[in-house]
């Protein structure tokens, strides 16, 4: 962008009107605007820089509280925001300001899901054929397999409260296959 303000105010200095210069750089129609705003700005204030922003200056979502939030999600993706704030004394919305806007992270909820790993995969198949042999020999009526079974290995948690941040840019962690 700042290159692009630099070449038309150079244009301008040798003597080119804004038409010319559209077409010399050979700049779309809709960015017309573009043209006419930067040279304006030149006989202005004699720069092509930004004018200084009005606002209040940003005193937490700084670069160095950037990097204090990203390594501690990388460290503990499934840290509570509202927890995390308190421990770095800033607000929650600010630090949920900085996890959303400036990390690109979303909260997700997490998924039981049973993994089967091939050597089950092999045993279950194998049975199954089994007992489909056997039935098939005594002429039992049909039989309706399932494999749904009550796992508890695991710790029990709250699936409502239990999240972790992860990119939102990901699609794969939005499908319903996880």
């Amino acid at each position: 962008m700042e290159t692009e303000r630099l070449t038309i105010i150079e244009l301008y200095r040798k003597g080119k009107d804004q038409s010319e210069i559209l077409k010399i750089l050979n700049i779309p129609k809709t960015r017309r605007k573009f043209v006419y705003r930067t040279i304006n700005r030149y006989k202005d204030t004699g720069s092509v820089s930004d004018k200084p922003r009005s606002g209040r200056p940003a005193s937490v979502t700084t670069t160095r509280m950037r990097k204090i939030v990203r390594g501690r999600v990388w460290r503990n993706p499934s840290r509570s925001v509202r927890k995390m704030a308190a421990e770095l004394k800033v607000s929650r919305s600010s630090l949920q300001r900085i996890v959303k806007r400036d990390l690109g992270l979303s909260s997700f909820k997490k998924r039981k899901v049973h993994c089967l790993s091939k050597v089950m995969k092999e045993k279950r198949l194998k049975r199954s054929k089994g007992l489909i042999d056997r039935f098939a020999i005594q002429g039992l009526d049909p039989v309706l397999f399932s494999d749904e079974k009550l796992f508890t290995i695991e710790e029990a948690y709250n699936q409502q409260n239990d999240r972790i941040l992860l990119l939102q840019r990901l699609p794969s962690l939005r499908s319903t296959d996880m």
